[in-house]
């Protein structure tokens, strides 16, 4: 009885850890991303659109976490949005982001109109994935891309952002 008393604290302990450890995903109605995007001062956002199922998405996200870690402590702030459907949260992307390793902020965008709020990130952006937006409030500047980005190339498009 002892041995399964153990077992069964040792297992709730794991449990529990991974719930407290794990990163975590939060839904997001684009006007909230847009109040965090301007009380943000001088911060500098990396707003990065993607999908679990788009494998040019999920091949970037490393360089996005590469970004976070390089540049988190000085005033850029990385935000992974996830274009899944709300109906996937708990099922599909939950458990790709915690097998990611990425501690960078995750997000599902939880809105229903497609075309609004495509138009409101950006109104060049035609809908496709990956779509990366920086933006620094304070400094009057923003640059949106569609389509993958190398570590290098989020390098050189943060380059302007840090003058």
């Amino acid at each position: 009885m002892k041995i399964f008393k153990f077992f069964l604290s040792v297992i709730l302990a794991l449990l529990c850890a991974e719930s407290l450890y794990g990163q975590s995903v939060s839904l997001l109605k684009l006007s909230e991303l847009e109040a965090k995007l301007q009380r943000g001062g001088d911060v500098t956002f990396v707003v990065n659109f993607w999908a679990t199922w788009c494998a040019p998405c999920v091949k970037e996200l490393p360089h996005f976490q590469e970004i976070h870690d390089k540049y988190g402590a000085s005033g850029v702030k990385v935000m992974l949005i996830s274009l899944d459907s709300r109906n996937t949260l708990e099922t599909k992307v939950k458990p790709f982001v915690s097998r990611t390793g990425i501690t960078a902020d995750f997000f599902l965008l939880d809105e229903a109109n497609q075309q609004e709020y495509i138009d409101r990130v950006d109104a060049s952006w035609s809908g496709a994935l990956p779509a990366t937006l920086i933006i620094n409030q304070r400094k009057g500047k923003k640059t949106f891309r569609e389509g993958e980005m190398s570590y290098s190339q989020l390098e050189e498009a943060l380059e302007g952002f840090r003058e």
